[in-house]
């Protein structure tokens, strides 16, 4: 993960934190052996954010979590998967790649087929530069909005 991504992951982490205090908030949660990218945890409940910045295969980090979760890695008796896509995955004509919605799909099959787990992709409307580009104007303002729609799905 490159620093402008791994900033934007600090800017989530530090947004769900000040509106979630109840959970305890980091990056880089391990679950049985892979890498989530922000965690809240509290003593139920697990709410896992994976960020899509500009991986070649989402689904794979959709199908790997849930996996994971599933087999009891982490012992919160219920998990909400967020996942949130960045501009990257958008169409210049309109909608979104095939790759986001092959990833959506596995996320709500999953969600569907497991009783104490829910599912939710979210948009991040930041096109992520290339390496060593500039940061997209209003990215915070993105980031905000963002954390703002996770909150949401975060409840009480």
């Amino acid at each position: 993960m490159g620093e402008f991504a791994a900033t934007v992951q600090a800017r989530i982490r530090d947004g769900l934190a000040d509106r979630h205090p109840h959970f305890a908030w980091e990056t880089e949660l391990d679950v049985g052996g892979t890498p989530v990218d922000v965690a809240g945890q509290s003593e139920e409940r697990l709410v896992a954010v994976e960020l899509e910045w500009r991986r070649a295969d989402p689904v794979a980090n959709t199908a790997k979590l849930f996996r994971h979760l599933e087999s009891g890695a982490v012992g919160a008796s219920r998990v909400a998967v967020v996942q949130v896509f960045s501009g990257y995955y958008d169409l210049a004509g309109g909608g979104v790649s095939s790759k986001r919605l092959d990833a959506e799909f596995v996320g709500r099959v999953a969600a569907d087929a497991l009783e104490a787990f829910s599912y939710c992709p979210l948009d991040l409307h930041v096109d992520p530069p290339k390496r060593g580009g500039d940061r997209p104007p209003d990215w915070e303002r993105a980031v905000d909005d963002a954390v703002a729609a996770i909150s949401d799905r975060v409840g009480t």
